[in-house]
């Protein structure tokens, strides 16, 4: 059985923490390691009912995601993202502080959290308006993760700099320059 650790992903929208989340669980499993990939359950949500969520969905949403991270118990759990994004979302969009005791006391469990910084080139999709709300998001998340004491680490750069940034704050060795 290998050790649990928890990694967390976590930063406004378009900032590249699917696909971060994604890549290091390659590099990882690659160097032999037991990798568990824990995808946005908001964003499966949002997919699935075509919208995005009430105030009153945003709670069952949270859970959701934290449930699924604690269903595992070995090797490295790399979420992308956790309830703390639900409970920023909330905290914007609704006016709603509620979910931040339930979302800071989860995050605790994590060894390591990367913010995802907002370098990198904005991407629209449907359920995102501009560029300009990721500045709200990150303020959001950085301010929530400071004054509770958490430690985190921000990542900055575009492709195989990005994934090289998460790697050296996992105190891994970084990649040598292969396409990721």
């Amino acid at each position: 059985m290998s050790e649990l650790r928890r990694i967390a992903i976590v930063g406004a929208e378009s900032t590249g923490k699917s696909w971060l989340a994604r890549t290091l669980c390659e590099v990882l499993s690659a160097r032999g390691q037991t990798v568990h990939w824990v995808e946005e359950h908001l964003r499966l949500w949002c997919d699935r009912e075509g919208r995005t969520p009430q105030a009153h969905e945003q709670l069952p949403i949270a859970q959701a995601q934290a449930d699924a991270v604690l269903a595992l118990d070995t090797g490295l759990v790399i979420a992308d993202t956790t309830p703390l994004m639900t409970a920023v979302y909330s905290h914007h969009l609704f006016g709603d502080e509620s979910l931040y005791p339930m979302a800071l006391a989860h995050q605790r469990l994590y060894d390591l959290t990367l913010v995802t910084g907002l370098d990198i080139t904005w991407k629209n999709e449907w359920l995102r308006d501009s560029p300009e709300t990721r500045l709200p998001i990150d303020a959001l998340v950085r301010n929530a993760l400071g004054r509770s004491g958490l430690d985190f680490r921000v990542v900055y750069g575009e492709g195989l700099a990005r994934l090289n940034n998460a790697l050296l704050a996992l105190g891994l060795d970084s990649e040598d320059g292969r396409a990721v």
